[in-house]
């Protein structure tokens, strides 16, 4: 069977930049400034997750530092509005933060962020407790694995067992993460389930399917009775 996918853990940054409630709105722009970092997790005591703020937290105070919003505005904006008169990361941050556990695979890290529309993600433990970020470019780490350890990796975990009496025979060729089976197969209907696999190995961009055979008869598996 496939290996266990990688979780977040494996591909997040351990050494976070992060502001304690207090801190001030100009510390929080010069220190994403100096980090070259877009959001941040805002922490208390000994380093519980209590927020995050980020760039949109503090563009409100530029949007109206000119001019004050109309009624219609205030209503239709409160969050922005409140936000536009912070001095500090207690009153800018979003809470709660949206975090993640360190266990969790990386499919559901990247399904978090696209769903909530953010970049970072804090890991924390079960007490809340910071252990890390994950990025969307951390996410992606998983691209980069050599294509002869996925090579490697779909010849044992997927073509010896699903095909074992023709593993031999079968052909595994990767470039790029784009991987390509080749050869002759007993059943046919195991293609859709070998491309399945392939693709839930870490690292495959895409899977070529060029497996031919026959079809499985009337009474082969998961036939009508």
């Amino acid at each position: 069977m496939p290996e266990t996918p990688h979780i977040v853990s494996d591909v997040m940054t351990q050494t976070v930049v992060a502001v304690g409630r207090d801190a001030p709105f100009k510390e929080i722009v010069q220190t994403m400034e100096s980090w070259k970092v877009s959001a941040m997790p805002v922490l208390e005591g000994e380093g519980r997750v209590v927020g995050v703020v980020s760039e949109a937290d503090l563009l409100p105070k530029e949007e109206f530092r000119e001019s004050d919003p109309s009624l219609f505005e205030q209503r239709r904006r409160l969050s922005d509005v409140a936000k536009a008169g912070a001095v500090t990361a207690e009153e800018l941050m979003s809470t709660p933060a949206i975090a993640v556990h360190a266990d969790a695979t990386l499919a559901q890290a990247a399904r978090i962020m696209a769903v909530r529309h953010v970049k970072r993600l804090p890991v924390v433990d079960d007490i809340g407790m910071l252990q890390g970020i994950v990025s969307r470019a951390d996410l992606l780490k998983v691209f980069l694995r050599p294509d002869e350890e996925i090579e490697e990796e779909v010849r044992r975990t997927v073509v010896s067992y699903l095909f074992p009496a023709v593993s031999h025979a079968i052909h595994v060729n990767v470039h790029e993460g784009v991987v390509t089976l080749r050869g002759h197969i007993h059943d046919t209907s195991l293609i859709s389930v070998a491309v399945r696999l392939v693709r839930a190995v870490e690292g495959v961009v895409d899977v070529v399917p060029q497996l031919t055979g026959e079809s499985a008869g009337r009474d082969g598996p998961g036939s009508p009775q």
